[in-house]
């Protein structure tokens, strides 16, 4: 198993049709297939993972995809989880330090029995290059792994995947944040209109938005004023308020106004 710290010195940048495209994809459904299709050019990977995992945590698996080959990345999640992950250091040694990044390469072969069989050997999978971030007791990874049909990762592609890693580490993760917050959006229907009122008119003080997102989810005011702990005529002056800086008199030119463009 080879690993190197990084340090940010020899840094290089992604491609730039890479970069564009994994920029325009960050929150989107598919930018793990995006991310695994882009890069094959420089690092010929047939399948991508990207998880967290750490001492006393639940482990996470982000994102998978498979390029060139029958998706079998969640299998292999699953017989990760089977037993292996309980045991499994090499991450961890990769970045020892409780706040750390580096990069780590390792072939099947150098891989644990169990862990081998279970994962590697039987989904054809024969060499991995992640990089690695270890955050207290928690470790992120970016991994990218080779394929028995695949020629072995070059000197050169290492070096490549090495430089470009700290960009790879913050788009990912930049993505991951990106999705949570889409998905929480539309988890909590009164939040996901709050975000629309603020950005129609960032005059709006908290208490108006409050009483026009839940008129947006289809909520009566006195639903409102037992909602938020208000009388009907407080509920209705916020409305009032916000209607006039929204340049409206009635509730439904405030779903008009936002029901449009949703």
């Amino acid at each position: 198993m080879r690993t190197w710290a990084l340090d940010g010195s020899h840094a290089a940048a992604l491609p730039g049709h890479a970069l564009a495209g994994m920029i325009s994809q960050l929150g989107q459904p598919h930018f793990d297939k995006f991310l695994l299709a882009s890069l094959h050019p420089v690092i010929p990977a047939a399948s991508c993972a990207i998880y967290r995992t750490g001492h006393g945590l639940a482990p996470h698996l982000f994102m998978s995809a498979s390029y060139g080959v029958a998706d079998t990345t969640r299998a292999c999640w699953q017989a990760y989880l089977s037993g292996p992950q309980q045991s499994d250091r090499t991450l961890a040694s990769a970045a020892p330090q409780r706040e750390a990044t580096a990069v780590c390469h390792i072939t099947a072969a150098e891989v644990p029995a169990e862990h081998r069989a279970r994962v590697y050997e039987a989904h054809g999978v024969s060499e991995r290059i992640s990089v690695v971030q270890q955050d207290g007791d928690s470790l992120f990874a970016v991994n990218f792994y080779r394929h028995q049909h695949q020629r072995p990762f070059s000197d050169g592609q290492l070096a490549d995947f090495g430089a470009m890693a700290p960009a790879l580490l913050a788009l990912t993760q930049k993505h991951i944040a990106m999705a949570s917050h889409a998905h929480s959006l539309q988890d909590d229907p009164v939040r996901h209109w709050h975000e629309r009122l603020l950005q129609a008119d960032s005059a709006l003080t908290v208490r108006e938005r409050d009483v026009c997102a839940r008129l947006l989810t289809g909520m009566t005011q006195d639903g409102i004023a037992a909602d938020l702990g208000l009388t009907l005529p407080t509920v209705k002056t916020y409305r009032n308020r916000a209607f006039a800086r929204l340049g409206i008199h009635f509730r439904n030119e405030l779903f008009a106004l936002f029901l449009k463009t949703h």
